[in-house]
């Protein structure tokens, strides 16, 4: 019988060397980092230290004049650690790439060279629709950091913060009951004879875990109180040690508030911290008992909870001290700034080892995920919704 004809060429049939892809050549990077002109913001995004590892990689780095002086870091340090130092604010805008905290202002904007690429915070609920059109408008490819997620699937920047809040909420709470401070006079710990403070943490989340723990580790009795269960079980677990936690029961709030000198609040929605406690629960707290709340920038979980400042951080409503001060990482504008720093440098080490943001961007779905302007192209579902933009997807952008 005749055997069938095949296609394929005796030579076409053998095994093939697989083809790689060529790597590119490391990207020198060109970075700006201006002075944060934001409301009682005092972080920079790089340290000296930082600085100084990514010039030794052959990266140019532009630093204004006093960028880094609230986060208790000075021009000629950064100038050791081989920065570029100018007064100039217009030239550093002029840096192919931008580094800031915070989303910068429209005026910066306007000094931004079109086909940058901006680093910053989006901060999307404080924004306005302008913003993203002026973006737009000079073709910036723009990536807000705490939508940029890590191998294991978690928002590194918004985890650190959060950290740095949890564990400042306990400190604040213990400067604020000193008697000097028109507190209750009570040490947050526990000395031999003396009862231990009582605190309530509202929320296990990263800043209820990290608020606990601190608390836990002065020597205080703690309280959590969340909705989810699994919540409230992992925080058992990260902590090492049984604690009282309770589901979000009104009974049992109210009880525990009723008995705590700190009151912390750390919860939060999508689009608002829901008032977990009214004000008649205020009401029935000690007097001189204080509450944290570090959701306020989301609307606060305190019935009685009003927007504060730095300056002016705490107020007295119904004999009980509210502190009500959004972004309280700025408090600690250099553990912040090392901090964030750490996430960054790494992330721009990666970007000129790829060979550009466009080849990190397709080897890290994690930074991908950060990108929400691609040269003045709305890539984010959640920006194109909330400000009736026009968006695209990114992979139909990118090939």
């Amino acid at each position: 019988m005749q055997q069938p004809i095949s296609p394929f060429s005796k030579a076409q049939l053998l095994p093939k060397e697989e083809r790689l892809e060529v790597s590119n050549q490391n990207e020198q990077l060109c970075i700006g980092l201006p002075k944060e002109t934001s409301y009682q913001e005092k972080r920079i995004c790089l340290t000296p230290d930082a600085v100084a590892a990514l010039v030794s990689n052959g990266h140019r780095i532009l630093i204004e004049s006093g960028a880094g002086e609230n986060a208790a870091f000075d021009d000629r340090q950064y100038s050791e650690a081989g920065a570029e130092i100018t007064k100039d604010k217009a030239k550093v805008f002029a840096c192919p790439m931008i580094l800031k905290v915070e989303p910068p202002t429209l005026e910066e904007i306007e000094l931004i060279k079109p086909n940058a690429i901006l680093f910053s915070a989006l901060q999307l609920k404080m924004q306005h629709k302008t913003y993203f059109e002026a973006l737009t408008k000079k073709k910036i490819t723009a990536l807000g950091f705490e939508f940029i997620k890590d191998s294991e699937g978690t928002f590194p920047a918004v985890r650190q913060l959060s950290e740095i809040a949890g564990t400042a909420s306990i400190q604040i709470a213990a400067e604020i009951m000193s008697i000097t401070n028109q507190g209750n006079g009570l040490l947050l710990g526990n000395i031999s004879g003396v009862p231990p403070t009582e605190v309530v943490v509202i929320g296990a989340g990263i800043v209820g875990e990290f608020a606990t723990k601190s608390a836990l580790g002065l020597g205080a009795n703690v309280k959590v109180f969340d909705s989810s269960i699994s919540k409230l079980r992992t925080l058992q677990a990260n902590v090492g040690q049984r604690i009282y936690t309770s589901t979000m029961q009104p009974k049992n709030l109210m009880k525990s508030l009723m008995r705590c000198d700190v009151a912390i609040g750390a919860t939060k929605g999508k689009n608002r911290a829901p008032i977990l406690v009214n004000e008649a629960m205020v009401e029935s707290m000690k007097q001189g008992a204080v509450i944290i709340d570090v959701s306020i920038d989301m609307g606060g979980c305190f019935e009685t909870s009003e927007l504060t400042t730095h300056d002016n951080p705490t107020f007295e409503k119904h004999g009980v001290i509210h502190y009500c001060v959004p972004n309280i990482p700025a408090r600690y504008s250099r553990t912040s700034s090392v901090s964030l720093s750490n996430i960054f440098t790494s992330y721009l080490l990666q970007i000129a080892e790829a060979g550009g943001l466009e080849n990190a961007i397709r080897q890290d779905h994690g930074l991908k995920n950060g990108l929400y302007v691609y040269h003045g192209v709305i890539t984010n579902k959640s920006v194109s919704n909330w400000f009736d933009l026009d968006c695209s997807d990114l992979n139909l952008l990118i090939f």
